[in-house]
């Protein structure tokens, strides 16, 4: 009998929440067929079989958390597709009557100590049990059981359970009080859903940014009329030319760049007591999904063309779209560019994607009334912008500086579009 265990994922990957297990027990597999789905803090990733056969026992559900090296299965190399394990026929054989008379001994004196496995695995119970286990927050191997043959029985788990529950309701009425005032916390309907891995993750992190980093945004606006003539002017030559529309995010990713190489600080980040000065320019580009915000990266972004750039983008989008993204899709930026303005948002403050020390915030484009340099009025399509950064590297006046830079370099993107 093998068991099948959660591998080593990533370098900054140990744990993980089981979301899907895509085999069965008493499913035949061949080595390398995906297994099960594990969700982590980043990414879905799919555990494969490392050898052939037959599927004997599922050891952790969907939902549950694991760790590296965890049993979440087991396997016969040769068993049968649909048969039970060796080890299961074995134990439904008739047994001498030596082991018989020592069951029924067992049954007939519960009162006597039974000796109990350190190790939960030891335990023979049914897949069902072991769940009804866990979910009730029971040691499988301090449940009696009334089997003959010592398995344990969803029937034994709740038994065990409700002497549980008894031996509570002993306890003094004060900390029942305490208890029963606890469930009650609200007097109206509520659901409960436990957060996804990835969810939890997104919350830890966002905190201790914000407790680490000396975190600061500072706020401009951007006049997109250039952008979206050039835009209009050229969006048919350009698609017939590279086979992508020319959007918007290609103008601020290479806007970004432009500024990152007059401000360094901007594209760092500290390691201890070093500011670690990177010369190479991975664009992270927030994306929302349905499990919560990834920010796949845009390689080399300075030796990409706008056509590179949008086309990198999409390829990110689609597998972000289609839970299809890998580790090293996530792995290396040096700035992000995220677009609230894509759900209507007008002004916010974006979090810093530790370890970088600056974020760039996109917004909604709305046509406002703007007064000219010739004192003149007209309607114009403004967005605003919002630059967070780490007041610990970089000081005020050079955020504003990089934050008005790239407000030049959109507001005049014929160059940009002819450099890039």
């Amino acid at each position: 009998m093998n068991e099948i265990k959660i591998p080593e994922l990533a370098e900054s990957i140990t744990e993980g929440t089981i979301a899907e297990w895509l085999v069965k027990k008493g499913d035949k597999i061949e080595k390398g067929d995906p297994v099960v789905e594990l969700e982590t803090d980043k990414v879905n990733v799919e555990v494969n079989a490392e050898i052939s056969g037959v599927i004997t026992e599922i050891v952790r559900e969907e939902g549950d958390d694991v760790e590296v090296g965890d049993v979440i299965a087991k396997i016969n190399e040769n068993g049968e597709a649909g048969g039970t394990s060796s080890e299961e026929e074995e134990a439904t054989k008739e047994e001498p009557k030596e082991k018989k008379a020592e069951a029924a001994e067992k049954v007939e004196s519960p009162e006597k100590e039974e000796v109990k496995s350190d190790n939960k695995s030891d335990v023979i119970a049914s897949p069902a049990a072991r769940k009804r286990a866990r979910e009730l927050n029971i040691d499988l191997s301090s449940i009696r059981t009334q089997d003959p043959l010592g398995r344990v029985r969803p029937e034994d788990v709740d038994a065990a359970a409700k002497g549980a529950n008894e031996k509570k309701e002993s306890k003094p009425a004060k900390k029942e009080e305490a208890k029963k005032s606890e469930k009650k916390e609200f007097d109206k309907p509520v659901e409960r859903v436990k957060m996804s891995r990835r969810r939890q993750t997104i919350a830890k992190r966002l905190v201790e940014v914000q407790q680490e980093a000396a975190m600061l945004t500072t706020f401009n606006e951007v006049d997109m009329t250039s952008v979206m003539n050039l835009r209009k002017e050229r969006k048919d030559k350009f698609v017939d030319k590279h086979g992508v529309k020319l959007g918007f995010m290609s103008f601020f990713t290479k806007a970004v760049v432009g500024a990152l190489k007059e401000f360094p600080l901007l594209n760092a980040e500290i390691q201890g007591n070093e500011l670690v000065l990177k010369k190479f320019y991975d664009i992270g580009i927030a994306v929302s999904t349905e499990e919560g915000l990834v920010v796949p990266v845009v390689r080399d972004a300075d030796r990409l063309d706008f056509a590179g750039v949008e086309r990198e983008i999409g390829n990110l989008g689609n597998k972000a779209k289609n839970k299809e993204l890998q580790m090293n899709d996530l792995q290396g930026g040096t700035f992000t560019i995220t677009n609230g303005g894509t759900f209507g948002s007008m002004l916010s403050t974006p979090i810093l994607n530790a370890p970088q020390v600056g974020i760039l915030g996109m917004h909604n484009i709305q046509k406002r009334a703007m007064v000219m340099p010739d004192d003149t009025i007209e309607v114009r399509p403004m967005m605003y912008l919002a630059l967070s950064y780490d007041h610990r590297i970089v000081d005020g006046k050079e955020a504003v500086q990089f934050l008005v830079r790239i407000k030049q370099l959109l507001e005049d993107p014929y160059d940009l579009l002819l450099e890039g």
